[in-house]
């Protein structure tokens, strides 16, 4: 009896939009040029609804840097834009893990581009921050999750406070502080740093399908930050 091989999903791809859209999900105006995902009925959805907002963002230029930084990443997105002289969609570059690119360029430090391309990166991330804000708000979640690792407060403050992004950590709810908000930030780190979730999306899972099967895990894990239950 042949054995059947498991399918291999599609990749998640990323579309630089050429017209206005709004996000079928949030409402949001994501304007000229958004950057979109597409439900399988069509819908346009942001990337923060699409729960690709923890990934960055890799021009294509280098092969062995997007090589490296694919295999890497649990979870990765293919970003295109339509080419009105080609009739067609192009490559730009990939969506990945933030580790999974540290860890391609780390093997990649004899290329001084790729130095170059890090520190800029680096550079750009400083600025998005309201340091005192940021400050603030890892405070916060320490407060509310006394057994979160240490200095995990500060990535889980990171990525829910830069600017501009939507994201809750920026939302009037939050600029108070607001404990649902922090829950919410933390439970979004949890679901893609301690769980299967990103692994599951990369397969062709349903995010809502996804969160399902990590939720009794998530839960878990935030109870044991919170010091409610033993490691």
């Amino acid at each position: 009896m042949q054995q059947k091989t498991a399918k291999k999903p599609d990749e998640i791809t990323v579309f630089i939009s050429l017209r206005d859209s709004v996000c079928a999900e949030c409402g949001e105006d994501l304007g000229h040029n958004g950057w979109i995902t597409l439900t399988k009925d069509k819908r346009a959805l942001c990337l923060v609804c699409a729960d690709l907002d923890h990934l960055v963002y890799l021009p294509a230029g280098d092969a062995a840097l997007t090589r490296r930084a694919k295999a890497y990443s649990k979870l990765y997105a293919v970003v295109v834009k339509w080419s009105r002289a080609r009739k067609r969609y192009e490559r730009q570059g990939i969506l990945v893990e933030e580790d999974a690119l540290a860890q391609a360029e780390a093997e990649c430090l004899a290329d001084q581009e790729a130095r170059e391309r890090r520190r800029a990166r680096e550079a750009e991330k400083r600025a998005e921050f309201d340091q005192t804000y940021l400050e603030q708000f890892a405070t916060h979640i320490r407060t509310h999750f006394s057994k979160c690792p240490k200095g995990r407060e500060f990535k889980i403050a990171e990525h829910a406070c830069r600017k501009y992004s939507g994201r809750i950590g920026r939302t009037a709810v939050a600029r108070q502080f607001d404990e649902e908000a922090i829950n919410l930030a933390v439970a979004a780190h949890v679901r893609h740093r301690e769980t299967e979730y990103d692994e599951l999306l990369g397969l062709g899972y349903d995010r809502y399908e996804a969160r399902a099967k990590v939720a009794d895990q998530v839960a878990v894990i935030m109870e044991k930050w919170r010091g409610n239950l033993p490691d």
